[in-house]
């Protein structure tokens, strides 16, 4: 592909939100993996009142000044008159909310409430607990840092350095309250030929993410180029004694290559469901 035809398929893509815009952007996320585009991401969070509303209209037009072509725009904003502002910017506006109201308001017999945070309010401030103090159980256990109160752990993945552990675990903390921990595996696990010992007892709880030696070299070139970390030949070494220790331990893995957190996330929850945890 030329550099010319690269450019024409970097879109700037808007999640705007009366929130944290964390829905907007998972659902586009998973409608924009079905393109082969490349997106700059802008993410309008808060998105309340009248004048914010016109400020990210000012924003989202700008942009496709700028850009040349008009910028994709998501929403979950809930209240109309926020949205109808919105809607005249030259971007292509996609509405998520009333994509769904209306089906639902016909199917229901009832119209929805267009209450901004609804879904925050005090029923479901258990779940937010959970999520935060998931939250902090995968920043403590992130990376190998510590071993304490793994029994406390809905799953813990292994897995060669930035084959994404970290990622994923806090995926699964922040969206479904999960409380993972990570570990890496190293070389010297690898001349050990077994696992860590502060992981053996906790073997049922571990679910494997390996990645194609190839795309590994990449990621760790862009974080220490030119290193014997990075090398072609050792992350060939890693990955292999990687996929055969979690082979031989009976830890089901999957590879993270071609595969989205969301993808990954969903795979180790049906795993973690099928086990009764």
């Amino acid at each position: 592909m030329s550099d010319t035809s690269q450019q024409a398929a970097l879109r700037t893509v808007f999640f705007v939100s009366d929130g944290t815009g964390i829905t907007a952007e998972t659902f586009g996320h998973s409608v924009l993996t079905q393109f082969d585009v490349r997106v700059r991401q802008i993410r309008l969070p808060f998105i309340d009142s009248i004048e914010k509303a016109e400020e990210a209209l000012r924003t989202i037009n700008a942009t496709c000044i700028a850009d040349g072509q008009r910028a994709i725009v998501f929403s979950t904003l809930v209240k109309d008159e926020l949205s109808d502002i919105l809607r005249r910017s030259q971007g292509m506006y996609m509405d998520l909310i009333r994509t769904f109201i209306a089906p639902l308001e016909q199917e229901f017999g009832l119209k929805a409430m267009h209450t901004i945070g609804r879904s925050h309010t005090s029923t479901d401030s258990a779940e937010y607990k959970n999520r935060i103090e998931a939250i902090n159980f995968s920043l403590a256990h992130d990376d190998g840092q510590s071993s304490k109160n793994l029994e406390e752990a809905d799953v813990i993945l292994v897995g060669v350095s930035r084959s994404g552990k970290t990622p994923t675990t806090l995926f699964l903390a922040m969206q479904y309250g999960i409380k993972a921990a990570n570990y890496p595996l190293t070389p010297d696990d690898f001349e050990r030929g077994k696992l860590p010992s502060s992981l053996l007892p906790y073997r049922d709880k571990m679910f494997g993410l390996s990645i194609a030696p190839e795309r590994l070299s990449e990621i760790r070139n862009e974080r220490l180029p030119g290193s014997k970390y990075a090398a072609l030949a050792n992350c060939r070494y890693e990955v292999n004694e990687a996929e055969t220790m979690m082979k031989r331990e009976g830890i089901r893995w999957m590879s993270s290559t071609t595969k989205s957190i969301e993808e990954i996330a969903a795979t180790i929850l049906q795993e973690i469901r099928s086990n009764g945890r």
